[in-house]
């Protein structure tokens, strides 16, 4: 099944579609349109969900303090549930997920970690970041340094690096079976998946429950000079 056949099966109409690039936006809870989706029928899932850990609340309380920001949301750091995770699992071949070791009780063992060094220690934040993929492939460390990421215009309270994103891609470009030609995001905050997924000529299926990123995402996407 194709990118049009599966879109044409969804019932939920598109926040946004980009005909030309083969990009979709839903503004909707992800399970709502998870559930149409066939079989195995994404090549990659490329994700980075909420963990679960009270961030949103972190974040609010320490506005001004320690370098933080206060993005107004004090609800968005829900844990997704097991069967979630396992519509996410069904509807896709192969799957990267950031903040992974978050959700261990959801996944089984494997050697593809990727890890993103961000550069700095002893900073107020992590180290690094994790991502568990589906890979039985070494482990990957790619550094993108705060002071670089930044630069890309943070507009989401977790929102990744695009360099950060992009080598994911490479990654399952590697060690995959199979091409990785269409991508779904069903957490798409504000669209650096989908970003990515244009500027490297991929399909992309982003699914987002918070207009205001959604909206985010759209004006990225409609960008005319994209940069990675």
């Amino acid at each position: 099944m194709d990118f049009n056949e599966i879109i044409e099966s969804i019932p939920v109409k598109p926040y946004f579609r980009d005909e030309q690039a083969d990009i979709v936006i839903y503004c909707a809870d992800c399970r709502d349109v998870l559930k149409f989706i066939p079989d195995k029928s994404i090549d990659l899932l490329l994700t980075d969900p909420s963990y679960g850990i009270n961030m949103d609340s972190e974040l609010h309380k320490n506005n001004g303090l320690h370098g933080y920001k206060d993005y107004g949301d004090t609800n968005w750091d829900i844990k997704p549930s097991r069967g979630t995770f396992a519509e996410i699992f069904r509807v896709s071949q192969n799957q990267i997920i950031w903040g992974g070791n978050y959700f261990i009780d959801y996944l089984y063992p494997t050697m593809g970690w990727l890890v993103w060094d961000k550069g700095q220690r002893d900073f107020t934040l992590a180290d690094g970041e994790l991502a568990w993929t589906s890979f039985q492939n070494a482990l990957r460390i790619y550094t993108v340094p705060r002071s670089i990421a930044l630069r890309d215009g943070k507009q989401h309270p977790t929102q990744k690096s695009q360099e950060i994103m992009n080598f994911s891609v490479l990654y399952a470009d590697r060690n995959s079976n199979n091409k990785i030609d269409l991508i779904i995001d069903p957490f798409l905050g504000s669209g650096t998946t989908a970003y990515c997924a244009k500027k490297l000529g991929r399909k992309c299926i982003g699914i987002e429950i918070e207009e205001k990123y959604c909206s985010i995402a759209k004006q990225r996407l409609s960008q005319s000079v994209m940069r990675l």
